[in-house]
């Protein structure tokens, strides 16, 4: 059972991170300092370090909670499902079911308005992309698993994984870039792009 202790450090922790959100979305995430961030929330510079390694970890703290809600749902798709059809309906579970990964700590708009920040910070971007070519080797991994090969002598986990993390990074930056920043519409263009997959690698592209 969470002792009373437990509860105040977790009060503590979701204040930082959407006081944190709550100033890189309005001010900028380079405008914004630890002691900015401390003093809004009324607490040390040192208590905000507790919590966070620094600005960055608490500007894709979000992200890590979906990607480790992602990864579950793909280790709970049905045995029988094609790698790639357990990717698709893990990352679309993932988005019908975001309300209730986010929401207790921040709301979700604030989430979606990160991934602008995100994408228009170069330093966050850096730092974003090198943590998804950290996540698609787990997702390797775990297709591995679940398929029965061996990851270091067969290159279809890695390659389907090369090809999904693409269709996803390609559906980040064209809804970031767009007029419509609703998860519907960041889940419509997902499931555009994955059932254009097959079509854009197997068909001729020329027209008559």
């Amino acid at each position: 059972m969470e002792t009373l202790r437990e509860r105040k450090k977790q009060r503590t922790r979701e204040a930082l991170l959407r006081t944190a959100l709550e100033l890189f979305t309005t001010q900028g995430y380079e405008h914004t300092t630890v002691d900015d961030i401390a003093a809004a929330v009324d607490v040390s510079q040192r208590t905000f370090f507790r919590y966070f390694a620094g600005k960055e970890e608490a500007a894709l703290a979000l992200q890590d909670m979906t990607v480790a809600h992602f990864l579950e749902a793909v280790r709970e798709r049905p045995r029988h499902e094609a790698p790639m059809a357990a990717l698709r309906q893990a990352v679309l579970e993932g988005w019908d079911t975001i309300n209730e990964v986010i929401q207790a700590v921040v709301p979700v708009e604030l989430y979606l308005r990160m991934y602008q920040v995100i994408e228009s910070t170069p330093v966050l971007l850096a730092a974003h992309l090198r943590r998804s070519a950290e996540i698609e080797e787990a997702i390797a991994r775990i297709l591995a698993e679940r398929e029965g090969v061996d990851l270091d002598t067969d290159p279809r986990p890695r390659l389907a994984v090369a090809v999904f993390g693409g269709v996803m990074r390609l559906t980040e930056r064209q809804w970031s870039t767009g007029e419509d920043f609703s998860v519907d519409a960041m889940r419509a263009l997902t499931v555009s792009y994955l059932e254009q997959v097959g079509p854009a690698l197997s068909e001729s592209w020329r027209t008559r």
